[in-house]
């Protein structure tokens, strides 16, 4: 299942009011964010949608992906599956709590250089 998606944008402010009532409609709204930084909106069944904007420095990548797995084994296998089919190392398995208290994730950049995760959030 897709967690998250995270897309850049130019302009954080504009994008954050188009999506608020792009999303009004379907009954999803922000969640929560940063000033300046990003935004998340709850796009229901625990997955967000967000927006970043990371100013004069380029983002890490334009598009990140994060998908949620069922347990911590599966962030490894998942890791180590995608080095072994040529994915570049963005992040070695291990806890996150910077993101959640529970949170255990890894990263690869993909042959296109795009950013996924594989994460849980043990509650």
């Amino acid at each position: 299942m897709i967690d998250h998606i995270t897309i850049e944008v130019s302009d954080l402010e504009r994008s954050k009011l188009f999506y608020e009532k792009a999303f009004a409609p379907l009954g999803y709204g922000l969640s929560f964010g940063k000033e300046g930084v990003f935004w998340a909106c709850d796009v229901g069944k625990g997955c967000l949608f967000e927006i970043q904007h990371t100013g004069e420095k380029p983002p890490l990548t334009r598009l990140h992906v994060a998908f949620r797995v069922s347990s911590q084994a599966e962030v490894d296998a998942f890791y180590q599956a995608a080095l072994d089919a040529g994915a570049a190392d963005n992040g070695a398995p291990g806890p996150r709590p910077d993101y959640a208290q529970n949170y255990y994730a890894s990263f690869v950049l993909d042959p296109d250089g795009y950013n996924i995760e594989a994460m849980i959030n043990e509650v």
